[in-house]
């Protein structure tokens, strides 16, 4: 059976000028682009099928990432129903040339895992076994309680 740590997935993107607002900061939409992505990965990484998104929740833009930094994406698989992955996203701020980090946006968002003719299948269990299995669990299942 997969794990959580099996899914765990962290990307990133620079933000250049065609990724920004008018303010000089990572456009909003650019920034859910890049958790959506990242998040499906870690969905299909542990349903070993395609995954679509079916719902964002609580998506909290608490700080802009400004053009010029790197936005780190990180992304694991928590909780599983019958054909849907619940993943955990979160959104960092990074300074290229310090490796300094802040975290700018948290969500949850739900993943539906589908078969080539694009239908609901089913997913297997999720484990969370290692310590830190647990601990990325219970950081979610905090997330999503709020």
């Amino acid at each position: 059976m997969p794990n959580i740590s099996e899914t765990y997935i962290e990307n990133r993107e620079r933000v250049q000028p065609d990724d920004t607002n008018n303010y000089a900061s990572a456009h909003g939409g650019k920034v859910v682009k890049w958790m959506d992505e990242t998040g499906a990965m870690s969905a299909m990484r542990h349903a070993g099928e395609t995954c679509v998104t079916a719902q964002i929740r609580q998506l909290d833009f608490e700080k802009p990432i400004p053009q010029g930094d790197t936005c780190v994406v990180e992304s694991y698989a928590f909780a599983v129903g019958q054909t849907s992955v619940r993943v955990r996203l979160r959104a960092f701020r990074e300074q290229p040339r310090t490796g300094e980090r802040e975290q700018t946006t948290d969500s949850i968002f739900v993943f539906v895992a589908v078969d080539e003719n694009m239908r609901p299948t089913e997913v297997p269990e999720l484990t969370a076994e290692s310590d830190r299995c647990q601990r990325l669990r219970q950081s979610a299942l905090e997330r999503e309680a709020d």
